[in-house]
């Protein structure tokens, strides 16, 4: 536990130094899912759209990490899609912009936040994904994924899973999905839309994050 406490620490002093330094900074890429005309999918009580959740962690997601030294990136910083026009095709467009923006910022990380939601109202928890095949993303996902199952509100306890979807298999980077909750579960839901709620989910990922940066420095530093 020290040991992990002290990598993180100087993972977030390495990246403090960089930009004192002047140097490129690590870049972490934030994605706050849907957008638009595509509001995902609505709590059950409040009728929150998730694209607005999605939105409101993700910016203080951002602080989080900047606050860190690191420099981020939000594929969507508003409330609009990332399509242009709302024609036909513009979920693709939607996804293709999103995979533009991960490519050009070579991140040390990809977060897309999502809300989960499931037909039997009964589900609820915090669940991470990775794609299959990149072990970086594996990692990443159990950092947060650990990271979230010890926080007071976690009531089940999830194992990081596998997932295909676009933004995990759009790039090589370690990306991970991120259901911060179910919006068909009244309890979830009820956390999900609370502010300072969302500011402790946005602490616990980027500690989360932090810790997979750390084991990950610290992993190569044994091989110089």
């Amino acid at each position: 536990m020290l040991l992990s406490v002290a990598l993180t620490a100087g993972v977030c002093c390495y990246a403090l130094a960089l930009t004192a330094s002047g140097s490129t900074r690590m870049t972490i890429v934030i994605d706050a899912g849907h957008g638009g005309i595509d509001g995902g999918v609505v709590g059950r009580v409040t009728g929150t759209k998730e694209s607005d959740i999605n939105l409101s962690v993700s910016r203080l997601l951002q602080a989080e990490f900047e606050d860190a030294g690191f420099s981020v990136i939000q594929t969507r910083p508003t409330e609009a899609g990332l399509y242009g026009v709302a024609t036909d095709g513009y979920k693709r467009r939607d996804m293709q912009r999103r995979a533009q923006i991960i490519e050009d910022a070579a991140p040390a990380a990809v977060i897309s936040v999502h809300q989960n939601f499931f037909s039997l109202s009964s589900r609820r928890g915090a669940q991470v994904f990775f794609r299959e095949g990149s072990e970086q993303s594996r990692t990443l996902a159990c950092a947060i994924q650990t990271a979230l199952n010890d926080m007071p509100e976690c009531v089940r306890r999830s194992d990081a899973l596998k997932g295909d979807y676009y933004v995990l298999n759009c790039s090589d980077y370690a990306s991970v999905i991120v259901e911060c909750g179910f919006l068909s579960n009244p309890a979830d839901e009820a956390l999900l839309v609370d502010r300072a709620y969302q500011r402790r989910l946005a602490e616990t990922v980027c500690a989360g994050t932090l810790a997979f940066l750390a084991a990950a420095s610290f992993a190569e530093s044994t091989f110089i």
